[in-house]
């Protein structure tokens, strides 16, 4: 067995994830150490829950050499992986009770229960617990049931949880899917505070937006059908060439205040407004 890098926090070597036959992700060989912060991109089907599935210890990889947190996946106990990484999903929103209140939705993480029934929480736990929705402007819904939430405030509150076990990797599965503009803006702007925290976890964010990349990120890999486009400094990966090539499509990139913005190129010969007779 080969041995890794201690600061590397996921660590892939030609992994690849097949079912039925389908090659779902890779092979992809890719790492990510301790102040990184990663931004995967890719349209639908690219491949971008797979690999963050793996990368959550969720699902083991097919073949190929995957290590998390130093350690080896399949020969290493799944919850010694999973209490030491902070997950955000749709998945996970779903499964919450719609009367969990929040503040037990957020302190509950650090025992791994969700949806509380008859445990008792210390006093230092609930403190971390508001600690963890004052980062994320949320203190304010501790008493609220989930059920009850705006798509904003559940997205807010499902990153504090995911906080609350002091994660030392943090993995975001479109935390901003299904917002307003209002909501994402709000949302963004707490995961710049977080990126730029050097005490905060590594990151990974998956999206399919580069509107949703928050200033402080480092990094970025784009997937397209399985495969890698390009993977490495965000400024060297985030190109019109590799959204196109990654979209099918022609894209134009263009940037301001740190933050990046798309749109679709309009190409010689297109459509053209008719002059008025």
């Amino acid at each position: 067995m080969r041995e890794t890098d201690p600061d590397l926090l996921i660590d892939f070597e030609d992994v690849a994830l097949r079912r039925e036959g389908n090659n779902l992700v890779g092979p992809i060989t890719w790492k990510v150490e301790l102040d990184e912060r990663w931004v995967i991109l890719g349209p639908n089907g690219a491949g971008k829950t797979s690999l963050l599935r793996m990368a959550s210890a969720e699902t083991h990889p097919s073949s190929g050499s995957a290590f998390l947190l130093g350690e080896p996946v399949g020969r290493t106990e799944v919850r010694e992986l999973t209490a030491r990484i902070g997950v955000t999903s749709a998945l996970l929103a779903d499964r919450i009770p719609v009367h969990e209140v929040v503040s037990d939705l957020v302190v509950s993480a650090g025992y791994a229960v969700l949806g509380r029934w008859k445990e008792v929480y210390d006093q230092v736990d609930r403190d971390q617990a508001l600690e963890m929705l004052e980062s994320m402007g949320a203190e304010h819904l501790a008493d609220r049931a989930f059920g009850t939430l705006s798509e904003g405030e559940r997205k807010r509150v499902l990153v504090a949880r995911a906080l609350m076990i002091n994660p030392e990797l943090l993995l975001l599965d479109e935390p901003a899917a299904g917002l307003d503009l209002g909501a994402r803006e709000e949302l963004v702007a707490r995961l710049e505070v977080l990126a730029a925290d050097p005490d905060a976890p590594a990151t990974v964010l998956v999206t399919h937006h580069v509107e949703e990349i928050p200033n402080g990120f480092t990094h970025a890999m784009l997937l397209k059908e399985g495969v890698v486009v390009a993977q490495g400094l965000l400024e060297d990966v985030l190109t019109s060439a590799n959204l196109s090539e990654a979209f099918s499509q022609s894209i134009v990139l263009s940037r301001a205040g740190g933050r990046y913005f798309a749109r679709r190129s309009r190409r010689a010969g297109g459509h053209r407004r008719r002059r008025a007779e």
